[in-house]
């Protein structure tokens, strides 16, 4: 990973392009989309990840209960993916769930092998009712989910 490579809490002044990688994600059917509104209102849960003052990644966590967060919008740029940055954007928010004193973090995800490589175990999507009744409930996909569910409880 290039050393000119930050990743930091995500600010107000982010919401353009952070909506604008979404989207990208959100047109391809891999990622929810979500409005600049609701980035703004929950740009506190966001890190991104910037080189040369270009927004190149990013990610949230979404508090589902008291023992369980959940990894949201992590993404990247092209010409970012294998590099080590979703990598980088994903201890961040470890981090952040250590010092929210969270003991469990999970993701719905289509990049399994990405997942399980940091750490992360394969688990059936139902030992989450937080998240099903959180966010499932709304989603088109909901009888016919293909995304995989992970977790890492955290030490």
């Amino acid at each position: 990973m290039n050393s000119t490579i930050a990743c930091r809490k995500a600010l107000p002044a982010d919401v353009d392009a952070l909506h604008d990688l979404i989207q990208a994600y959100a047109a391809q059917g891999i990622m929810l989309p979500r409005s600049r509104e609701a980035l703004l209102r929950h740009i506190d849960s966001f890190f991104v990840a910037e080189e040369a003052g270009k927004l190149i990644g990013c990610g949230s966590l979404f508090r589902l209960g008291a023992d369980l967060v959940e990894i949201r919008s992590l993404g990247m740029a092209e010409g970012y993916k294998g590099k080590g940055l979703g990598t980088m954007i994903v201890n961040a928010l470890i981090e952040e769930a250590r010092a929210l004193r969270v003991p469990k973090i999970m993701a719905l995800t289509y990049a399994v092998d990405f997942f399980v490589k940091n750490g992360f175990q394969v688990v059936e999507k139902e030992i989450f009712p937080e998240k099903v009744w959180t966010d499932c409930v709304h989603c088109s996909k909901q009888h016919c989910c293909d995304e995989i569910a992970v977790v890492k409880v955290l030490d």
